[in-house]
């Protein structure tokens, strides 16, 4: 399994022990280094480049959302996984904004950090349950009962943006269920396709529409009028 780097930033020793305990030994994680605040977790990320950032939101000198920004403007390839004790959806959108690819509540930490991070680094999008469901109610609210979601209508409304690229059936289709909950597996077996067409079919939505995570997609989808409820 390739190997990636990881930099923490975190400002409460008590996490940042567990992160490190967490990751230390892992064959294939490479632990850079551990800042406590906003200043130091900038200048660490200068200097390592890692290829993925670890960050909390509230930390002494400012908020992680800046270092988010900031991860994205000096290596736009760096995955982002938020872990923070914020679950509101004004926290949640402004770190995907920003560039935030994974999302994971504190209370939340029984789980497999390593198993995450190597997610996150495969093309997922880690985000703990309660935070995906708010997100999927707030940007596709399901109706009374679950039934395919159609292929979208150009005549629904027109697109927001001049330079959006369209997209096909098929990748609509996909954003359409994605946007219902439905996991990949599932989609793959409602639309009876292999994994690895839903798969492509994902990546070239988040192409065309400048994304990359699923939650980013059903939001910009949602915004330029491409989802319906």
């Amino acid at each position: 399994m390739p190997t990636f780097s990881v930099l923490i930033v975190e400002d409460q020793a008590r996490f940042r022990d567990a992160f490190v305990h967490s990751l230390s030994n892992v064959r294939d994680i490479q632990l850079l280094g551990v800042a406590p605040d906003l200043m130091q977790g900038m200048r660490l990320f200068d200097q390592y480049r890692p290829d993925v950032l670890l960050v909390d939101l509230d930390l002494p000198g400012g908020s992680g959302i800046e270092l988010i920004r900031h991860a994205a403007h000096v290596k736009p390839d760096c995955e982002v996984m938020v872990i923070s004790v914020f679950g509101d959806e004004q926290h949640v959108l402004s770190s995907i904004e920003a560039g935030a690819t994974g999302y994971l509540l504190k209370d939340s930490l029984a789980l497999d950090l390593p198993g995450q991070l190597r997610s996150l680094r495969a093309g997922g999008s880690p985000i703990s349950p309660v935070i995906a469901r708010r997100l999927l109610i707030r940007l596709a609210p399901a109706s009374a009962g679950v039934a395919m979601p159609a292929v979208h209508d150009p005549s629904m409304g027109a697109l927001l943006e001049e330079d959006a690229i369209a997209l096909s059936e098929q990748e609509s289709r996909v954003l359409h269920l994605a946007a219902k909950g439905f996991t990949f597996d599932e989609i793959a077996q409602f639309m009876s396709v292999s994994s690895h067409t839903v798969t492509t079919y994902v990546k070239r939505v988040y192409r065309k529409l400048h994304v990359r995570s699923k939650v980013e997609a059903i939001y910009e989808a949602r915004r330029l009028g491409w989802l319906r409820d």
